[in-house]
């Protein structure tokens, strides 16, 4: 692994010993693939096409690069997510986000446009530091390499009924409304907004924790939600741009 950021007892208490950096052999790649089939599969149902063997793997895999969290206490892979740049996903194809949304609207900026997916974390890792570590090697990711924006799909479970998607939709529609130019990104198969349950005006209803963070961070919702029937999901567009990332989050990603 090609090591970016290591937690330090008196950053992270409790948490010394995890490591966040690039994978760069094919073993540390499948270690994360195995992560993301258990996190996905084993824990979601999700189904994946191409997983074979208990490894999510897919055509992009090759041509990303891995951020990934490690536990050196028991040499545990225990975050992911992958990256894939501008150059990449020409030789690709595409993006996968193009699998589910058309972003013609963002062809002007694709030389400035980074997309991250697959993200998973292991369960007994969710508390926080893994996660920041992960969006840590996000931020330093686009400012090392002087890109912009980072796209990605925050996929929300249908699994309550839409409850959850509802929320984050309720939410999104609002800042959309505000800022026409957000809606920008178009679902290829959009998810049928009329199944959403209709949710009343002081329902009490969290919106995803990954959301919410990447909300936080300054990311944006940028279109409506994609229908994707394999996660049994609503998938939202979300975009960061690296001019209007929170200062405060910039500060503690060392930036």
């Amino acid at each position: 692994m090609r090591e970016i950021l290591r937690t330090q007892s008196s950053d992270v208490p409790g948490d010394a010993g995890l490591v966040l950096g690039f994978a760069e052999t094919a073993a540390e790649v499948e270690a994360l693939q195995r992560l993301r089939y258990d996190v996905y599969t084993k824990e979601m149902n999700v189904i994946f096409p191409d997983a074979v063997d208990g490894i999510d793997k897919d055509k992009y895999d090759e041509f990303c690069e891995h951020l990934m969290v490690c536990d050196e206490r028991n040499n545990q892979v225990v975050g992911t997510y992958r990256i894939l740049s501008p150059e990449h996903a020409k030789a690709a194809g595409g993006y996968y986000s193009e699998s589910e949304f058309d972003i013609s609207s963002l062809d002007s900026d694709r030389h400035l446009l980074t997309e991250c997916g697959r993200s998973c974390t292991h369960p007994d890792y969710r508390g926080g530091p893994a996660i920041m570590l992960l969006w840590t090697g996000l931020a330093r990711y686009l400012f090392m390499h002087n890109y912009r924006y980072m796209l990605g799909c925050a996929s929300v479970s249908l699994a309550d009924g839409g409850i959850q998607a509802a929320e984050v939709w309720r939410a999104a529609k609002q800042e959309i409304m505000r800022h026409p130019e957000l809606s920008q990104v178009k679902p290829l198969l959009p998810y049928p907004l009329d199944k959403l349950p209709v949710l009343e005006g002081d329902a009490q209803v969290k919106v995803p924790p990954l959301i919410k963070g990447y909300l936080k961070i300054g990311a944006r919702i940028c279109g409506e939600p994609a229908w994707d029937k394999n996660f049994n999901s609503a998938d939202f567009p979300v975009i960061i741009d690296s001019h209007y990332m929170d200062k405060r989050y910039l500060k503690h990603f060392g930036l």
